[in-house]
């Protein structure tokens, strides 16, 4: 496609309209006017011509799949190639989707002669998590005299994959990513005997009764003691509840906020230590998610997900190393809300027919309904008999004991208060019953739902619960 540009108007301004007010008033200069306008005219026709053909052999090549995280500014490498090997001006422009915001616009490149590939970095900076496509690559370039501009469609097939942003998670849990030497806590310190079966031996003057194994006694005639290890490869799921509660917003509690030193203008500005706020409850529990992988991975655990909502979602079965990290991260990413009524029933049989290993699940929920909060302790029955099951839900605003805060200023505000009380006393209420069944419950603020997990976990196997 052929289009003119600012040099075609203005020498059609400096050369055709004189020129024809010229021949118009004077008769006698009719003839070299016309002459004038017409050679101009046979340069503009014939550069257009040339023009056509000056993006032939030019293709644009980018990776089939690119990898960013959310709110972090990344850049991914473009190549160009010049099959004529001619120096050439190109301008090169991408269609980035909306949830994609690119440094520029496009990005002027200069082809050099006597080289067929040329590269460029193209930065850019995700806005939202989730899955996207590039599929056309627009090229313009100028003709030989500059009075037109050729531009023409390349094809592209390029993924682009946005992660979440583990950055500010994983700085609150520097100590526990820290790998240099004894600093960290990358061997979690475990006390006792253990539970899992490592060998017979001989009997020794001051073994337990407990211990010792009456088959192999009796089989050899002389007490046989059973041997047990630590375990060292415990399973860890996180089971992600993906419905209709989890699309409601954080709330930033007030504590995270601090005041920074004044502007010029003698302003006291206010900092957030929450890079989430605004995002949904299950973008939280899927970066709360991920962080735990990274712990059950040094703490050399299986870590696996799964997630639900009226049905199963997606399962990853518990594994370790680099590979499975990035499988449990490519099954997230993709992973939105829906508005349905999240089904523990089926949840629960699903993992009473898949999970048969003894395995520390924990939950990520909302369970501030009543009617769902009901159907998930009937369930519990089921689970917690063989695993070792945590419940997490963010803390729902304003679910505070009545007199905690001495802000109510109306009756609103002290209605307002004693709603939040009833909803606190409820989820209260609610911990109780699921501590007699040997599940633990527990509330999260916002700001802390990564390090409350990761202290969850290692407190699980510092004391040998699984």
């Amino acid at each position: 496609m052929i289009v003119p540009q600012t040099r075609l108007l203005f020498w059609f301004a400096v050369i055709v309209l004189p020129f024809s007010v010229l021949g118009a008033v004077y008769p006698e200069a009719f003839q070299i006017s016309l002459g004038v306008i017409a050679a101009l005219v046979v340069l503009v026709v014939l550069d257009a011509l040339l023009g056509f053909g000056s993006l032939d052999g030019i293709r644009v090549e980018l990776p089939e799949v690119v990898r960013l995280s959310k709110d972090r500014a990344g850049a991914f490498e473009v190549r160009v190639q010049n099959e004529r090997q001619k120096s050439k001006r190109l301008r090169v422009g991408l269609a980035f989707p909306r949830e994609i915001q690119p440094l520029v616009e496009d990005m002027p490149i200069a082809l050099p002669a006597d080289t067929e590939w040329s590269r460029l970095d193209w930065r850019c900076t995700p806005l939202k998590r989730g899955n996207y496509r590039l599929d056309n690559a627009y090229l313009e370039t100028a003709s030989p005299l500059g009075f037109w501009a050729a531009r023409d469609v390349a094809p592209v097939s390029t993924e682009l994959r946005i992660y979440p942003n583990l950055l500010t998670e994983r700085k609150n849990l520097a100590a526990l990513f820290l790998n240099r030497g004894a600093f960290g806590i990358h061997a979690q310190r475990q006390v006792g005997k253990g539970r899992e079966f490592e060998k017979l031996r001989e009997y020794i003057p001051g073994d337990s009764f407990e211990d010792i194994h009456w088959k192999a006694t009796a089989k050899r005639g002389r007490p046989v003691t059973k041997v047990f290890q630590i375990e060292r490869t415990q399973e860890v799921y996180v089971v992600i509840d993906a419905s209709r509660l989890s699309a409601r917003e954080v709330v930033q509690s007030p504590k995270s906020k601090v005041q920074s030193p004044k502007s010029e203008a003698g302003e006291v500005q206010t900092e957030d230590l929450n890079p989430e706020l605004g995002t949904s409850v299950l973008e939280r529990f899927i970066t709360a998610a991920l962080i735990l992988g990274l712990a059950a991975e040094q703490q050399g655990d299986l870590f696996g997900l799964l997630t639900f909502a009226d049905k199963v979602g997606s399962f990853v079965r518990a594994k370790n190393g680099k590979a499975h990290y990035s499988a449990c991260r490519d099954a997230l990413y993709t992973l939105e809300p829906q508005t349905v009524t999240p089904d523990f029933d089926e949840v629960a049989t699903f993992i009473r027919l898949r999970m048969r290993r003894r395995a520390l699940l924990i939950f990520l929920t909302a369970l501030d309904d009543p009617v769902l909060a009901e159907s998930f302790v009937r369930n519990m029955d089921l689970l917690c008999r063989q695993h070792l099951v945590l419940v997490n839900m963010m803390k729902p605003p304003g679910a505070d004991p009545l007199f905690t805060k001495p802000d109510a200023a109306s009756v609103d505000d002290l209605y307002r208060h004693l709603g939040g009380h009833l909803q606190w006393h409820n989820l209260r209420e609610l911990e109780k019953v699921l501590q007699r069944r040997g599940v633990q419950f527990s509330l999260l603020e916002n700001e802390k739902l990564s390090v409350r997990l990761v202290s969850q976990y290692l407190s699980v196997k510092q004391r040998q619960l699984l």
